[in-house]
């Protein structure tokens, strides 16, 4: 389980490196829903081999091992980042001001 520091600090626009067994999974946080309750989730994007992948995570899941803060936006005006689905990493880069 993740600390409450940690998991204030995942935000739409953050780029996170999530730990759930083996390989880590980087990406761009696209979503995240329902505060800090037991249910709480957070989506994370990120393209794989040309594909684009998201992965929807539970905030309390046990399985998660750790999960680093890459980078965080300067700052995001929308609460869900579903708009960066059709975009390139470079206008995506440009619209969020990061590096993504």
């Amino acid at each position: 389980m993740i600390s409450q520091e940690i998991a204030k600090k995942i935000k739409p626009g953050a780029k996170v490196r999530v730990y759930e067994g083996k390989v880590p999974f980087t990406g761009l946080v696209i979503a995240r829903k329902h505060g800090s309750e037991a249910g709480a989730t957070f989506t994370v994007r990120a393209i794989v081999a040309g594909v684009g992948v998201e992965k929807v995570y539970p905030l309390h899941l046990p399985a998660i091992n750790k999960i680093e803060i890459v980078s965080s936006p300067r700052k995001v005006h929308r609460s869900k980042l579903y708009f960066v689905r059709g975009m390139s990493s470079a206008r995506v880069r440009q619209k969020l001001g990061t590096s993504v």
